[in-house]
């Protein structure tokens, strides 16, 4: 019995060991791909990595950063929306700026006050008052010079009739009333006058000074509202109602980088695409006006032609379209710009990456 089950267990393994060696000889074929690469249309074109742009006179798409920090109070505009020029995009707390503008305000009103008042004088109040003090003055010398005058004739009549000292009392009131109008005198001339030329141009600085600090404080207000800077389509809205930006952008917590806050591009009738030829083959580049260009969309087997626009003259380091921050390799590229208008029954959209090839019509 024993030596049954053991020829029945070998004769088990054995099965199961051809029908494995069976099944692992088989040669499974490749997956067929799920779609058929592009094919070069050019005898001698080259490849070239390309990634769609907002077509732009200079440039590629039209990051927007705000000027001033403070938090997000207003997002007015969505994605995909058309904006004219100048058209608030979204808005920054500016209590705290508002409050300095109010205030800045306030003081060079007060100083454009006080200069309006050194030029206004002398006042007509204060000119009565002045003549009628020198109408005082006068009248005070002329009791002093009339007592004077009184005295010294009894005195001439007869010496003892009046002492020394009274006669001399009665000169020196006449000297300090005489001395008392040219003081008021000169007061009232000084009030007819009006304000000392160098007093008005000392308030005009202050006045100058600081309504040119209410301007600046007011320009910088308007930075919390930012603007369309061109007429276009909002292609990237980054940040929402209570985000806090910066100069530097909005703070991403997935890349933990910063970003723009909001991303424009023209109005897309046309849009761009940015090519990178490796340095190694600039030398093949056609002259411009020998060269031509496709576009091929991946997934698919469409092309669409492009138009040359420009080289940028610069050969720099290749960048991972992937993350542009880190992700750099030894190799050199110069990039070229075409155009082409946006297929009305196909879907591309800026940032989109493309497989270009370049050759000669």
């Amino acid at each position: 019995m024993k030596n049954k089950l053991l020829f029945a267990l070998s004769a088990i393994g054995i099965l199961a060991g051809v029908v494995g060696a069976f099944i692992y000889s088989r040669e499974i074929g490749p997956q067929p791909p799920v779609f058929n690469p592009a094919a070069n249309p050019y005898a001698k074109g080259i490849y070239a990595n390309g990634i769609v742009e907002s077509y732009q006179t200079n440039g590629a798409n039209i990051n927007i950063y705000p000027e001033v920090s403070g938090t997000i109070t207003q997002v007015l505009v969505a994605e995909g929306q058309t904006v004219r020029q100048g058209s608030p995009l979204l808005t920054i707390d500016d209590s705290v700026q508002r409050a300095v503008v109010e205030q800045q305000k306030s003081q060079a009103e007060a100083a454009r006050a006080l200069l309006e008042e050194l030029k206004a004088e002398p006042r007509k109040e204060n000119l009565d008052v002045a003549k009628a003090q020198l109408g005082l003055a006068s009248a005070s010398l002329k009791s002093a010079q009339d007592q004077l005058d009184k005295q010294r004739k009894s005195y001439e009549l007869n010496p003892r009739s009046i002492s020394k000292d009274t006669l001399d009392t009665a000169t020196n009131a006449v000297k300090v009333a005489r001395a008392n109008l040219d003081v008021v005198r000169r007061q009232y001339e000084l009030t007819k006058a009006g304000a000392w030329v160098y007093d008005i141009r000392n308030q005009e600085s202050q006045h100058d000074a600081l309504l040119k600090s209410y301007m600046a404080s007011r320009a910088l207000l308007s930075k919390y509202t930012i603007t369309a800077p061109v007429e276009g389509v909002i292609l990237s809205v980054t940040t929402a109602v209570g985000n806090y930006v910066s100069p530097q952008g909005v703070y991403d917590t997935y890349t933990q980088g910063f970003n723009p806050v909001l991303v424009m591009g023209s109005a897309q009738t046309h849009l761009e695409v940015r090519c990178f030829v490796d340095e190694i083959l600039v030398h093949r580049l056609p002259e411009p006006s020998k060269m031509s260009a496709q576009m091929f969309i991946r997934g698919t087997t469409v092309s669409v032609p492009l138009e040359y626009v420009r080289v940028q003259p610069y050969v720099t380091p290749k960048i991972e379209l992937s993350n542009q921050r880190t992700e750099r390799v030894d190799v050199r590229v110069l990039p070229v710009i075409f155009r082409f208008e946006k297929p009305k029954n196909l879907s591309v959209y800026p940032g989109q990456l493309v497989d270009v090839y370049i050759g000669e019509k």
